[in-house]
């Protein structure tokens, strides 16, 4: 892949279209680009699907692993041990107006758009373009895990 000098600047989860910055894992997601061409993280064809990846993620994590509210989320997905997990949580809780042990309302599509676009935002220190946060919600109700 050939990347111009205007590529480059962009942070890593946006020239990935991966912007919550999503591992590599043997998780498959729709819309992913295997193989990735970056070593740690996932990439897909579009923001969009990377978007929509973040949401299923965080379906399993409140269904499958019972995290509910931001605090436990947030732990899971940037631990301490990589990142500064402290502040990650205050910010994406000042941004849905919830204290970080509020039970995240998960079928409340403005709540999750708003702490996906902060969780992205801490991610790639740039706001979301909310359109594509957007359209990866609409993906997800489209494509439910």
């Amino acid at each position: 892949e050939i990347m111009t000098n205007a590529t480059k600047i962009l942070p890593r989860g946006l020239r990935n279209c991966n912007p919550c910055n999503i591992r590599i894992s043997s998780t498959k997601y729709l819309g992913e680009i295997t193989p990735s061409q970056d070593r740690a993280f996932k990439q897909f064809k579009s923001m969009d699907w990377g978007y929509r990846a973040v949401f299923v993620l965080l379906h399993h994590y409140y269904h499958k692993r019972g995290l509910k509210t931001i605090r436990q989320i947030i732990n899971r997905y940037a631990p301490p041990v990589e990142n500064n997990t402290e502040n990650y949580i205050k910010k994406v809780a000042a941004s849905v107006l919830l204290s970080p042990d509020d039970i995240v309302p998960f079928e409340d599509r403005e709540t999750m758009i708003l702490m996906v676009s902060a969780m992205s935002k801490v991610e790639n220190g740039t706001p979301a373009v909310i359109t594509d946060v957007i359209a990866g919600w609409e993906l997800f109700q489209k494509h439910k895990p």
